[in-house]
């Protein structure tokens, strides 16, 4: 039976582990194991103090055999992607800005001043702003990441950048980078999930 009398779970009712088939448990317990994990350690909420699933793992438990594939992607990119830790969260907030997706914010915020961005600098990127603090191929994800997704095209100058910053393994690991966090932004905007309360 699913919880509906909690409001972080937006458009869909929070599934709590005993609810969930085979296939979900499975899921379940590989998000636990990982993603609740660094989420803690990151400084921001991904389950309850139940150890029922928020943000868009709740809604991945919809489509576990596919979210799995989704998480074996982020863990491939995390173990080998040519950029710094500092350009990726650029790149997080900069599609969770455009997306407006307050839950990958909220919890992309804490990530962001883990990697050493001072709050100024996070506000601006969650305001959709191009910080002056960014260092040169920080403004380069900036702007890439902005750019693929506003306008959805990349002109030559800009290419042209991005590849004299990143080299062309950089470049595919930015779309890979953004892609990925699309697809969450996605997942929290079309069930309107919130971010947990300040407190």
């Amino acid at each position: 039976m699913a919880l509906t009398e909690n409001p972080l779970g937006g458009r869909l009712p929070l599934l709590p582990p005993a609810a969930l088939d085979a296939d979900q448990h499975q899921l379940y317990t590989q998000l636990t194991d990982k993603m609740v994990t660094w989420a803690t350690k990151s400084g921001f909420q991904a389950a309850t103090p139940a150890g029922v699933l928020i943000g868009p793992f709740n809604p991945m438990l919809r489509s576990p055999l596919i979210s799995q594939a989704v998480m074996a992607m982020n863990a491939a990119e995390g173990e080998h992607t040519a950029l710094s830790e500092r350009v990726r969260q650029v790149i997080i907030l900069t599609v969770g800005a455009v997306w407006q997706a307050a839950y990958e914010l909220y919890a992309h915020t804490a990530v962001g001043r883990q990697a050493g961005f001072d709050e100024a600098t996070i506000q601006a990127l969650v305001a959709g702003e191009k910080p002056a603090s960014l260092s040169a191929e920080e403004g380069v994800a900036y702007e890439f990441t902005h750019r693929l997704s506003t306008k959805h095209q990349i002109d030559a100058d800009l290419y042209g950048q991005a590849l004299a910053a990143f080299g062309e393994k950089g470049v595919v690991d930015m779309i890979y980078l953004a892609g990925q966090y699309m697809i969450i932004s996605g997942l929290l905007n079309t069930f309107a999930v919130p971010a947990p309360a300040a407190g």
